[in-house]
């Protein structure tokens, strides 16, 4: 029986269309993109292309794409590079369930003395409008805050949010964190300053992301050098990476609304018999984007679980990937008001527009499976 892969949010598999946009550029169209030869000017030419992709994908004709390594760079340069040319502006502000590389910045910022403000969420991994601009203040330089939670599938209207936040503190930068987003939800940037995103969530490349940051906005950059990426990012460009990340973009905004329709119909089912037949308590909200499933099993731990799935050929998640080898609960769950035991007997379901009908059944029939062998009570 084929393997049941439902760790989608983790990274997904490489798009048939973007393994062949790529192949050039790791065999005879090797040249260095800063080249003036033919060679390099070849190769310049792509980076500028998949530039072009990414840009229209975001929406975003105002902005420039800097190339990063991936997500966690990408929001790397947004929050230490808005830090860096803050001045006295020394206070920031982000949601109590940010991804692992914003929560580590900040914690590297407060420590370095800088005020920051987590402001809680409610038990759907939302933010309270109320409770988030009442946070902000004149010496509020950035707000920072994720578009689609990558445990549990929570949205957040980031160009409502980014307005308001504006209206409220008109010096205020916003950051948005689209990892999540990229190719799942809408995305047309305009209130929003700085926008990250990553190729190996889409069906690109791993070791591929990019920083979308308004025109005219200056940051501090990371890697200094050659002042490659407008001076923000030194150091030869993975062209073959850019270039998978710029098809894969492209490729995920086109087939969006296709393939979101059709993971509604298959999120549907599996909530369906999750929550019916298998006793399970859902932890995603029920709007949450429809290739997310935060579930427990109460009662059995969320590695025991994993475990027994992976031993039937089915794959899927105790955590986020940036953080699922450490043994403490999810900050996310945490947030939210779970109480420990189901907290800790979570799993994350994640779906890609590959996933079929067929594998979420086999999925559910393991489940039921696992469910018999390891006794699961029923939800009371």
């Amino acid at each position: 029986m084929a393997d049941v892969y439902l760790d989608n949010n983790a990274t997904t598999c490489l798009a048939p269309e973007v393994r062949e946009a790529m192949e050039p550029f790791l065999g005879d169209c090797f040249g260095n993109p800063s080249s003036v030869h033919r060679k390099g000017m070849e190769a310049s030419r792509a980076l500028e292309a998949a530039r072009d992709e990414v840009r229209s994908a975001v929406g975003g004709a105002d902005y420039e794409i800097v190339f990063t390594s991936g997500g966690t760079e990408a929001n790397n340069l947004a929050v230490l590079g808005v830090a860096a040319r803050g001045g006295t502006r020394r206070h920031f502000v982000a949601t109590a369930v940010e991804h692992a590389s914003v929560l580590g910045c900040l914690q590297h910022l407060e420590a370095g003395g800088a005020e920051v403000t987590l402001v809680p969420v409610d038990g759907e991994g939302r933010v309270r409008d109320d409770e988030l601009f009442a946070a902000l203040r004149p010496q509020t330089v950035l707000l920072s805050i994720l578009q689609v939670n990558n445990e549990v599938g929570t949205t957040h209207d980031v160009e409502s949010i980014a307005a308001r936040a504006k209206a409220a503190q008109p010096r205020v930068l916003v950051h948005v964190d689209g990892v999540q987003a990229v190719g799942k939800v809408p995305i047309r940037l305009k209130h929003v300053d700085l926008f990250s995103g990553s190729a190996h969530k889409v069906h690109g490349p791993k070791g591929a992301g990019f920083l979308a940051l308004r025109r005219g906005l200056r940051i501090e950059p990371l890697l200094r050098g050659g002042g490659h990426e407008g001076g923000l990012r030194s150091g030869t460009q993975n062209v073959a990476g850019a270039v998978g990340l710029g098809r894969a973009v492209a490729l995920g905004a086109g087939e969006r609304e296709r393939a979101q329709e059709r993971l509604g119909v298959l999120r549907a089912r599996l909530c369906s018999v999750l929550e019916g037949e298998l006793g399970a308590c859902l932890n995603s909200p029920r709007d949450a984007v429809p290739h997310t499933t935060n579930v427990s099993f109460q009662g059995v731990a969320a590695a025991v679980l994993a475990r027994a799935l992976e031993a039937r050929g089915v794959y899927v998640s105790t955590a986020s990937a940036c953080t699922t080898r450490k043994r403490s609960a999810s900050h996310v769950l945490r947030a939210m008001g779970l109480a420990e035991d189901r907290a800790a007997s979570a799993i994350r379901i994640s779906l890609s527009r590959y996933t079929t009908a067929g594998e979420v059944e086999t999925a559910l029939a393991a489940l039921a499976d696992v469910r018999r062998e390891v006794f699961v009570p029923a939800r009371r």
